[in-house]
């Protein structure tokens, strides 16, 4: 993928206004928000009507009306268009699951604590995500960031503007708080 540099440099121009910056800049984050999407629908339940082209394109309009954002770098990008992305899954989970009555689960596969990887209702980890923002904004949006964007550490301590220790710690906080959340929240 390209340097940050071009990517920060493009969004700069997108928000000065030149659409073909716009342009260029989509052309080079698509595989990679292809990649994520592709990541958070093999965890899905078999048979998801949502496809990783049809998620990102979903992020895609959403990301293109942030007119108001004022585009700092590549990290701060990737952080909106994880919450971007969560907001489609969930609107996605919701719709299905009004369809259905039946929520979408999702695997939470960082949840490594004693029972490993757990299988979670995407609207509940929604309604947990929203009472951990209430808790600690920054934890939220460390799991929006690592889960629903895919960045590493690294690239999440440079978004959150924090050592990668900090991210490895309240990353662990998170789960574990998740994990708890969820379990409450089970029937």
């Amino acid at each position: 993928m390209t340097g940050s540099t071009d990517i920060t440099a493009l969004l700069l121009a997108w928000t000065n206004g030149e659409e073909s910056a716009r342009t260029r800049l989509i052309e080079i984050v698509y595989p990679e928000l292809r990649r994520v999407a592709r990541r958070h629908l093999q965890r899905e339940r078999t048979g998801h009507s949502l496809s990783p082209t049809a998620l990102v394109h979903e992020t895609y309009l959403k990301l293109i009306d942030q007119r108001r954002v004022q585009w700092q770098n590549r990290a701060h990008f990737f952080a909106i268009a994880a919450h971007v992305m969560r907001r489609v899954l969930v609107d996605h989970a919701r719709a299905r699951a009004t369809a259905k009555r039946n929520g979408a689960s999702v695997a939470l596969e960082d949840v490594d604590l004693v029972t490993g990887p757990v299988d979670v209702d995407l609207i509940a980890l929604d309604v947990a995500l929203d009472k951990l923002a209430n808790v600690d904004p920054r934890q939220c949006q460390l799991v929006e960031l690592r889960f629903f964007a895919g960045l590493t550490v690294e690239e999440t301590a440079v978004a959150l503007d924090v050592a990668p220790i900090t991210v490895k710690r309240d990353w662990a906080l998170a789960r574990a708080w998740l994990f708890q959340e969820l379990q409450q929240q089970a029937p």
